[in-house]
């Protein structure tokens, strides 16, 4: 609005300075026709330079337009490549964790390694993985008279089943490590391998109540070993 009224001055000035210069020229008598020209001219020359101020106002308006326009599309492009990288990211990780859960269950459906170890004869009267856990028993040190402390111990945990999984506390396995984890110290077979398991417990037995049955007295006592 301002701009059309800029040219409507320019152009209103421009008709006041001709009638100006016509009565000028009624007056002057002989000199009217040559004062009447220069006006005409200066008028002409007032309205081309209003025009050219208003173009070149016209261009600086487009040019800051042009720039904002242009600023709003890097950015834009900016966001969509961030929303791009991160639902690559998104996907990354969800096909990570897919392909973690796929392993988790092979590894829990897989068979138990069998034994290969040497079972005594006073072991002889067990089978499965107690047979297995009295073996590793002795082998640790442990005199035959510790196992009933060992198979009640683990019988309450897991009832000696190497796939017994606690899904409310995330602890596993015969005897119930808290994460199953810890017996990949183990070896890398300990979600599937009872011997593992029964090996990690027993060190873990050992190292902190010294014997079965000093580790069957706590948990009678806490609940809990």
């Amino acid at each position: 609005m301002s701009r059309l009224w800029s040219r409507l001055g320019a152009r209103t000035a421009a008709v006041a300075l001709l009638s100006v210069g016509v009565a000028g020229g009624f007056y002057l008598g002989e000199n009217r026709e040559t004062q009447q020209q220069g006006l005409t001219e200066q008028v002409s020359r007032e309205v081309d330079q209003a025009d050219l101020a208003y173009q070149r106002e016209r261009q600086a308006a487009h040019q800051v337009q042009f720039s904002k326009q242009r600023a709003a599309e890097y950015q834009a492009k900016l966001r969509a490549a961030q929303a791009a990288k991160e639902a690559a990211e998104r996907a990354r990780k969800a096909e990570a964790a897919a392909a973690s859960r796929k392993r988790e269950r092979a590894a829990a459906n897989a068979p138990a390694k069998p034994y290969e170890g040497p079972i005594p004869a006073s072991c002889e009267e067990f089978s499965g993985n107690r047979k297995i856990g009295c073996a590793l028993m002795i082998d640790k040190g442990f005199g035959i008279s510790e196992f009933p402390c060992l198979e009640k111990l683990w019988t309450k945990e897991s009832g000696w089943n190497h796939k017994a999984a606690n899904t409310s506390s995330g602890a596993y396995g015969i005897p119930q490590a808290l994460p199953g984890s810890k017996m990949g110290t183990v070896a890398a077979d300990w979600r599937t391998n009872p011997a593992t398991q029964i090996t990690w417990g027993l060190g873990y037995i050992k190292g902190r109540y010294d014997s079965p049955c000093g580790a069957w007295g706590y948990f009678q006592s806490h609940g809990h070993y």
